[in-house]
């Protein structure tokens, strides 16, 4: 399973880059917002930063607009993954864009049928939110475990499934259980993945071992 990281500060993307972690980037209107900067100095300076796909999202709501924003933002890098809204400018947009070879993200997907939409209209990923639908009382991973079936029914298919609006640790087992391709996630919920008490309790045990033999590694 591939990890992206969900966030638009360039330190926390070069910090995490050199831990080889990282395929790839998403960003959104509010994350690039936080930055204070200018939108696409931030984002040539994340394409500079990784190598794979790095998501950044249209402001328009309009096909013809969002469009002419899309194909804008392609021409920041090769590796842009211009991403749009579900909606019916937005799958208009994605196919269009997908037919002369620009990768694209679906975001804020929110049921299979959904997701049946972005893939026909090529998508290069879809992005359902299991956060928010978690935060409603539905069962966010249910709506990961019905797209990937039906993208499994079909190999031609090569939308990949991005699960999105990561909470917690859990919500990354339970998606690479399920088979999805990506997670984009926070950069804290990142960090809590290596973490776990008992590796804490013995690395100190090992140290406290080594430090009684009086011996130096290096020499």
């Amino acid at each position: 399973m591939k990890f992206f990281v969900d966030t638009a500060d360039t330190e926390e993307i070069r910090e995490l880059a050199d831990t080889g972690l990282l395929d790839g980037v998403t960003t959104n209107p509010s994350l690039i917002a936080k930055t204070g900067r200018d939108f696409f100095e931030v984002i040539r300076e994340i394409c500079e930063i990784i190598d794979g796909p790095v998501s950044a999202e249209v402001a328009a709501t309009d096909f013809k607009k969002m469009l002419e924003e899309g194909k804008k933002l392609a021409g920041i890098a090769e590796n842009i993954a211009v991403k749009v809204p579900l909606t019916m400018a937005g799958l208009k947009t994605c196919a269009e864009l997908s037919r002369n070879g620009t990768q694209v993200n679906v975001t804020l997907c929110f049921s299979a049928a959904q997701a049946i939409l972005a893939a026909k209209a090529g998508a290069s990923f879809i992005s359902p939110f299991v956060g928010r639908l978690d935060d409603i009382g539905q069962r966010g991973m249910d709506l990961i475990r019905d797209i990937v079936q039906i993208y499994d029914n079909y190999p031609d298919l090569k939308t990949e499934v991005l699960v999105a609006s990561i909470r917690n640790p859990t919500h990354i087992v339970d998606a690479a259980l399920i088979g999805a391709d990506v997670c984009t996630i926070p950069p804290a919920v990142l960090k809590q993945l290596v973490s776990h008490p008992l590796t804490d309790k013995g690395l100190a045990a090992f140290l406290a071992d080594w430090e009684k033999t009086g011996q130096n590694i290096l020499g």
